[in-house]
């Protein structure tokens, strides 16, 4: 059988770990016999990393600017521990991070669904995709510590010389305080990744934040996706779908009562905080997906989850390990769709479709790694294998 032909490249991001023995698995049996694969490729494992002080990083970003669809394995962020491990000139930033700064993107993500691991939220029936604004708020701030009594101002000056000051607090004891900012160019292009990638996956989009006690800084949020809704509302519209705002508290509660089905919008920290409470509720960080889309509609696909160091030192030591790599097969398989339906490659987007079958229908024939065992609840008996049995088992069924 002839090979499915590729018009454009990838960018392919090569990772640290356990992921990236991974990463070469999935390629050598379930694409490479399949797909006359075209890479740009960028090897971001940390030694590379230091070689090349990071700029590599910066190259493989702007790559993905170029040609529109990059895959990434997942990558080391390193603490002083992993600096004095891996013998580093510096403790670099996160790879994520400086990807996500440089496209301008919204990370999305989703729960891959199995017949058998049932999510503990009972009426939970179909995916729920977390879109998490990644720029500012707490995770910007600046701190202060009151250690007496004082009156505490946050002030702005303009660059035409306009000063504004509000009091923060009169403070009759010691206390703490901080302040957090955002942008409205950044707010901006949340929105429009939000709304693109609802429309692209055929989803409806809610958004919530709490305007009605933050009335300038969450109401902004509010009001640019209003106007930013207006230019996507026709095709919403065409599409049947629907474009839904409430507060926060509201949104949590109507979650946990809906079935799912759509993509939840939220700021930094709700989006930090709300993605772990899904997945969890869903089964498994490694069953999860991440999409990072550019305003602009670039698109990076990397599994949710880290390197796993603990399989990856049993590895060194000759064992094998029974690692999941569903979510970095639904990387691999997300870029290549993707890729496919720019370039309309028909035949691309089909085999996309085929290796992501063949995964779900390896663990919901009872084939599946250690960590879905105990997540198991249907009356078909469970296999633990390894990840090399587990990956050759879904080549089988290519």
């Amino acid at each position: 059988m002839s090979k499915i032909k590729m018009i454009n490249p990838i960018v392919e991001m090569d990772g640290d770990e356990m992921t990236r023995i991974l990463w070469q698995m999935i390629k050598d049996e379930l694409i490479l016999p399949h797909v006359e694969l075209k890479t740009e490729y960028y090897d971001l494992g940390l030694k590379e990393r230091d070689k090349t002080d990071d700029k590599i990083t910066t190259d493989a970003a702007n790559a993905i600017k170029k040609y529109g669809v990059g895959v990434k394995c997942a990558t080391i962020t390193p603490n002083a521990q992993r600096v004095e491990e891996y013998s580093l000139k510096r403790m670099y930033k996160s790879p994520n991070g400086t990807i996500r700064a440089i496209l301008d993107g919204t990370v999305f993500r989703a729960p891959i669904l199995i017949n058998g691991i049932n999510p503990v939220v009972k009426n939970w029936k179909k995916p729920i995709t977390i879109a998490r604004h990644a720029y500012g708020d707490v995770y910007r701030d600046v701190e202060m510590r009151a250690t007496q009594k004082g009156k505490a101002t946050l002030t702005f000056e303009g660059e035409d010389g306009t000063v504004e000051s509000e009091t923060v607090y009169n403070f009759e004891c010691p206390g703490v305080l901080l302040a957090q900012h955002n942008k409205d160019t950044s707010i901006r292009s949340f929105a429009h990744a939000c709304f693109r990638y609802a429309i692209a996956t055929k989803q409806d989009l809610w958004f919530s934040t709490k305007d009605t006690i933050s009335k300038k800084y969450d109401h902004t949020f509010k009001d640019i996706f209003e106007e930013i809704f207006q230019e996507y509302k026709a095709e919403f519209e065409k599409n049947g779908m629907t474009y839904f705002y409430t507060l926060i508290d509201d949104a949590v509660a109507r979650v946990i009562r809906s079935e799912g089905g759509y993509i939840w919008a939220c700021k930094n920290y709700d989006g930090d905080v709300m993605s772990d409470m899904v997945s969890t509720a869903f089964g498994s960080l490694a069953m999860m997906t991440s999409v990072l889309v550019s305003p602009d509609g670039n698109f990076e696909y990397e599994a949710a989850h880290g390197t796993v160091t603990k399989h990856y030192y049993k590895y060194l030591e000759g064992e094998q390990t029974s690692t999941n790599p569903v979510a970095t097969i639904f990387a691999w398989s997300g870029a290549l769709r993707k890729r496919g339906e720019k370039d309309e490659l028909p035949e691309l987007m089909s085999f996309a479709d085929r290796l992501e079958k063949a995964t779900i229908d390896t663990i919901e024939s009872g084939i599946m790694t250690k960590d879905l065992i105990g997540l198991w609840e249907r009356n078909i008996p469970a296999k633990q294998v390894t990840s090399q049995e587990f990956i050759t088992e879904i080549a089988s069924r290519l």
